[in-house]
């Protein structure tokens, strides 16, 4: 049996068919529903079955072979100074088994769900994306880095991002990213361009066919061991001065000529890390190459940027979700002048303001979801949902630190690992800040709908 809705719109349809046509999908939802699996919600509306069908077979995947791999594998995983090589970057072993994560996901169905069926994927949209993520986040908790190679990751992997490639990459590159063997990154951020995308500096000037591109790139996530970058440049200085485009964006082999790895960002004092500081000096690229229309890239940077917005928001609510479980059930066990500390309202009530700010949050991380599919731009519930996502998300896993007390700081109860994660997305894909500013222009050129 696969459940599937009777009036299912179009990319669910594709997606039932898609799911038919993988076997292991069938055997992860039929794995789950035998264990006497369920997923409580106090979501007063259903998704639809094939979203419903996806997110409790994503569990058990992700309990099969994410949480499986970092219990087989704890000794290198857990200990960062085997986990990174001297570089900095993912020890050669940690690297191959990340990338059997990929593959596996892929040959189960869930890599590339989301892609444009365009493309190779199986074209569900921004909900099944939300609900996805925080399903998975939600289920992995903390110390299970592997979680983020389940789906294709929108600067990791194929994705709607890359939906207007060339014949030529749909042919020789894409067949890599789909199956999970090859990634890839998103060059956006610069020195001196984060929040505000439009003042990148980087370039690309036209070469006979084709253009050659110099510039600098920093805080590009997967940059250390990906396969190819998708490169954004100026390529009318004169348009994007103006924000009328100019801005094109590339498919960039990371082993290209001048295209350099020049160091990998290590945050709160880690021996290694995934964020990488890229130069490029003069690197080649080829018209086929180009992603979209030329001088229109910046459409597939915001694209890009929305898609990480829905990720983390999607990510904070089942990180918080999972931080407030683990307060509560210790809270429960712990005791304290002859009670369990639950029976404490200080202990107690700023989780169940928690519990409260996170249920919002998931709800408004659905609807600017549902939005999106709608067709809609919904930028000021886009930047709302995570802006506010990524804040009560954090505040939750301050408050399961506090809960229990020096244990909470602890590697081994994996809160300070979350609190690190939650800290580091209140930055990206745009800082609580800029998104205020955008809800706030919005509301002041009319669009006041609550």
């Amino acid at each position: 049996m696969i459940v599937s809705g009777a009036h299912s719109p179009g990319p669910m349809r594709r997606f039932r068919v898609q799911i038919r046509a993988q076997p292991e999908f069938s055997k992860l939802f039929f794995e789950f529903i035998s264990a006497g699996g369920c997923f409580m919600s106090s979501i007063a509306f259903d998704f639809p079955a094939e979203i419903v069908a996806m997110r409790d077979a994503i569990q058990v995947f992700v309990k099969r072979e994410v949480l499986a791999r970092h219990r087989r594998h704890a000794t290198l995983l857990d200990d960062p100074r085997r986990r990174y090589a001297a570089d900095g970057r993912y020890s050669d072993e940690v690297h191959a088994i990340i990338r059997d994560v990929r593959m596996a996901s892929s040959n189960a169905g869930f890599f590339n769900m989301c892609v444009p069926t365009a493309i190779g994927g199986s074209g569900l949209g921004h909900l099944a994306y939300f609900v996805a993520w925080q399903a998975i986040y939600h289920t992995c908790g903390a110390q299970h880095f592997l979680a983020p190679y389940t789906i294709g990751h929108w600067a990791f992997a194929a994705s709607p991002v890359l939906e207007h490639v060339t014949d030529a990459v749909r042919q020789r590159i894409l067949p890599g990213l789909l199956s999970g063997e090859k990634s890839m990154c998103f060059g956006l951020s610069e020195p001196s361009a984060g929040s505000d995308a439009s003042m990148i500096k980087t370039r690309a000037v036209a070469d006979g066919a084709g253009f050659r591109i110099t510039g600098r790139k920093l805080w590009t996530s997967n940059s250390p061991h990906a396969d190819y970058c998708v490169v954004f440049a100026v390529t009318d200085a004169e348009a994007a001065a103006a924000h009328r485009g100019g801005i094109s964006a590339f498919l960039v082999p990371t082993n290209a000529p001048g295209f350099t790895l020049e160091s990998v960002v290590r945050l709160f004092g880690h021996v290694g890390g995934d964020e990488g500081a890229l130069v490029l000096d003069n690197v080649r690229v080829e018209r086929e190459q180009l992603i979209g229309s030329l001088h229109q890239g910046f459409a597939t940077a915001l694209l890009g940027v929305s898609l990480g917005r829905v990720y983390n928001a999607a990510r904070a609510v089942g990180l918080g979700r999972w931080a407030i479980e683990l307060a509560l059930t210790y809270a429960q066990q712990r005791e304290a002048f002859g009670h369990a500390i639950a029976d404490y309202q200080g202990i107690t009530f700023p989780l169940a303001e928690s519990a409260t700010q996170l249920h919002a949050a998931h709800l408004m991380g659905i609807n600017a979801a549902l939005l999106l599919d709608r067709g809609e731009r919904a930028i000021k519930e886009l930047s709302m949902a995570k802006s506010y996502a990524v804040e009560v998300g954090l505040q939750a896993v301050d408050r399961a630190i506090q809960t229990h007390g020096g244990m909470g700081l602890t590697n081994e109860v994996g809160l300070a690992e979350i609190w690190q994660i939650l800290r580091i997305i209140n930055i990206a894909d745009g800082t609580n800040e800029i998104l205020r500013r955008t809800i706030l222009q919005r509301l002041l050129k009319g669009d006041t709908d609550l």
